[in-house]
């Protein structure tokens, strides 16, 4: 069954900024929100898919996005392009921390190192992204913050501590800044995805037999593909979910 698009025009000439926005479940929220003619602008550290990814969406959108290339751990250039983005696209209105790293990793294998470049990647820079767009939404009269979560840390993939113990800690911060940016009409919610056949996933780790095993377990028998979480992210920027706040949506196709 060939799916249909919902059309927001709340979004329309909104600006939406991305984290991790080049390749992946990023480049499908990119390309959803530029189809929704939001005003996009997306950060990365993949330079070269990032720029095939901008005249991708020129050619066949019609619309460019706003390229940022930009390191999540250094948090003064995060800063830095958060605040490059407002002055090119104006105040941002949704803030999508989509950016993380899933390398597997053994326990005892872990240095103090490892633990805390993990940690700046999978959940610090989702803190201070929103800490930076809080002034630009307050003058707007509210917005929007998607942080992503996963299923990961709830069904015991392996090999993955210190990504799940981010995982598991965000929607902590979803809700703790719901109700502290609440009065400001600032909406915060987690999207957790479940196992979604992204490039990176099918090369490193999804093999035909690992996709049987999904499978089994999913309710729906249908593999996840990035567009479908980014047509859930769209409902959560847009005004028809303006009163839904402090809640995590899990899109996994249900989960034995």
């Amino acid at each position: 069954m060939q799916l249909q698009s919902a059309v927001y025009p709340s979004l329309a000439g909104r600006t939406v900024f991305i984290t991790g926005g080049g390749s992946g479940i990023g480049a499908s929220l990119t390309k959803a929100f530029a189809r929704q003619k939001a005003n996009v602008a997306f950060v990365d550290i993949a330079r070269d898919a990032s720029r095939r990814l901008v005249h991708e969406v020129r050619q066949s959108v019609g619309v460019e996005p706003l390229f940022l290339e930009c390191d999540l751990r250094d948090l003064d250039a995060l800063e830095a392009t958060i605040d490059t983005a407002k002055k090119r696209l104006g105040n941002i209105a949704v803030l999508v921390n989509n950016a993380a790293n899933d390398d597997r990793h053994r326990v005892g294998e872990v240095t103090h190192a490892q633990w805390d470049e993990r940690i700046a990647i999978n959940l610090r820079p989702m803190f201070f992204a929103a800490q930076a767009v809080v002034p630009q939404m307050r003058e707007l009269g509210g917005g929007s913050i998607i942080n992503f979560g996963s299923i990961c840390w709830r069904i015991g993939t392996p090999e993955l501590p210190i990504y799940a113990t981010a995982k598991a800690a965000i929607h902590g911060l979803s809700r703790s800044l719901a109700r502290d940016l609440g009065v400001h009409g600032i909406r915060v919610n987690t999207l957790s995805p479940g196992c979604v056949m992204t490039e990176r996933q099918l090369r490193l780790w999804v093999t035909p037999e690992k996709q049987e095993i999904i499978l089994a377990n999913q309710y729906l028998k249908s593999l996840i593909e990035p567009d479908h979480i980014a047509r859930f992210a769209l409902f959560l920027a847009a005004d028809d979910s303006a009163m839904c706040t402090a809640q995590e949506i899990i899109v996994d196709a249900g989960w034995a």
